[in-house]
């Protein structure tokens, strides 16, 4: 669904796009050189695909893929289920994820416009389901590399506070605070501020997925939960 939003100023509505292109085209051309050492140990240690792509929710909630470098190897049990992520997440994904360097192909997302530097982080399609109509305001503008959330907590915070601050963000968009969430951003990765440790993004042993938390805090009933998980189930057959 379409959610109107109205831009907060100039700078969302003219500038921030540019921008957003302008920094992913050059991250690209700084980096060429570590996408490439990136992809073949990648290759080395994990196997093939060298990238993880997964379909998320982006602006006016259109289904997009977000492009990561893999940091799990596909191991299954005897009945051909993959084990959980926990088991699969190798000692050098966990350190691509520490380091957030698993994160470098979203570059590619902020180029071909479905991210921005800047925004609420694109959660899983089945979270989206689960979120009021208030809360889905949250993709009424371009998903983030990183967001005001990432900087007050990332996944220390609860659902509620995280898809609150989200909807803090959209209200109040400006060129000054991006920056300053950037440089938050820097800072939390390369100096571990806050004490929040690891990739901005999913980091799978720190929070359940939105309906599970709904459902254990007896928010919904698990007819509910099982009616979202099946309404996610369509919108990912429909791409």
């Amino acid at each position: 669904m379409k959610i109107k939003h109205e831009p907060y100023g100039p700078y969302e509505e003219y500038f921030k796009r540019p921008i957003d292109f302008l920094c992913g085209l050059v991250a690209v051309i700084m980096f060429c050189w570590l996408y490439a050492i990136i992809a073949i140990l990648v290759r080395m240690k994990l196997g093939r695909p060298v990238l993880f792509v997964q379909d998320r929710p982006g602006k006016d909630e259109k289904i997009f893929k977000l492009y990561k470098f893999r940091t799990m190897v596909d191991e299954r049990d005897e009945n051909g289920e993959l084990l959980s992520d926990e088991v699969r997440l190798t000692k050098f994904g966990k350190w691509l994820r520490s380091t957030s360097l698993d994160e470098l192909p979203e570059a590619f997302n902020i180029l071909n416009g479905t991210m921005s530097v800047i925004g609420p982080r694109p959660q899983l399609v089945r979270d989206m389901t689960f979120m009021t109509d208030v809360q889905r305001k949250r993709h009424s503008v371009r998903p983030g590399l990183s967001g005001l959330a990432q900087i007050r907590g990332r996944n220390a915070l609860s659902w509620d506070e995280k898809l609150a601050t989200d909807l803090e963000y959209i209200e109040h968009i400006t060129f000054l605070g991006d920056v300053k969430i950037v440089i938050n951003t820097v800072k939390q990765v390369f100096f571990k501020e806050k004490g929040i440790k690891g990739s901005m993004i999913d980091e799978v042993d720190i929070t359940d997925d939105f309906g599970d938390y709904l459902l254990k805090t007896g928010r919904i009933t698990k007819e509910e939960y099982n009616q979202k998980m099946y309404e996610a189930k369509r919108l990912l057959e429909a791409q």
